[in-house]
C-alpha cells in the first residue's frame, strides 16, 4: 500500500471529506464500470458507486492491507452492493447478456491498463482457453451476480457441476494471475 493511500484512509477515518473526494476521483470510474457490468443499468450503477464510497467513508478502518490490495477490497464492496441491488429488483441476468470474452475492451476498466496490460492480456487469453462451460459459469457468477443455485437452474445443471466448473475455471485464472503478477517488475512485495 502506498503511503499516499494509507494517509488518505487515515484522513477518511478522521472525517476528512477531501480525502474521500481524492479517492473518489481516482477510483469512481472503475467502481462504476464494475457496477455497470453487474447491473447492466447505468442509473443503478451510479447509485452503487455512490453507496460504495459511502461504505468507504463509514468503514475505511475495515480495510486490511495484509488481506489484499485496496482496489480489490473496494471492488469487492462494489460487486457485493451491485449484486444486492440486482437481487433486490430480481433482474433477469440474461435479458441483456454480457460476455466478457467477446469484447476485450470490457476488461480494460476491470484490470487497468499500462503497466497491467501484459497481465490483462494473459487473463483474457486464459479466459479464451477455458472450456465454454467454465467460462460461461464464471461470467454468470461474477458479471451477472447469479448464485450457484441460480446458475444451476438457468443452465439446467446440478449445483455440484456448476461449483466444479467455477472452481476449475477460477484455478486456471488464478494461476495465470500469479504467473503474470510474479513477472511484474513494479509489483510491491
Amino acid at each position: 500500500m502506498s503511503p499516499n493511500l494509507a494517509e488518505l484512509l487515515a484522513q477518511i477515518q478522521a472525517g476528512n471529506e477531501s480525502a474521500l473526494l481524492t479517492l473518489h476521483e481516482q477510483y469512481a470510474n472503475l467502481v462504476y464500470s464494475i457496477a455497470c457490468r453487474v447491473l447492466n443499468d447505468p442509473l443503478s450503477a451510479e447509485e452503487v458507486t455512490q453507496d460504495t464510497f459511502m461504505r468507504l467513508w463509514y468503514k475505511a478502518e475495515t480495510y486490511d492491507a495484509a488481506k489484499g490490495s485496496f482496489v480489490t477490497w473496494l471492488l469487492t464492496i462494489t460487486r457485493r452492493l451491485a449484486i444486492d441491488v440486482h437481487r433486490k429488483y430480481q433482474h433477469d441476468p440474461m435479458q441483456d447478456p454480457v460476455y466478457m470474452d467477446s469484447d476485450i475492451e470490457r476488461w480494460e476498466n476491470i484490470l487497468g491498463s499500462g503497466e497491467d496490460a501484459d497481465l490483462k492480456g494473459t487473463l483474457v487469453a486464459v479466459l479464451h482457453e477455458l472450456p465454454d462451460e467454465q467460462r460461461q459459469v464464471i461470467e454468470l457468477a461474477y458479471f451477472h451476480g447469479m448464485s450457484h443455485g441460480q446458475i444451476a437452474d438457468y443452465l439446467s445443471q446440478p449445483v455440484g457441476t456448476i461449483k466444479t466448473r467455477i472452481r476449475l475455471g477460477m484455478q486456471k485464472l488464478r494461476e495465470a494471475w500469479l504467473v503474470g503478477s510474479s513477472n511484474d517488475p513494479n509489483q510491491d512485495k
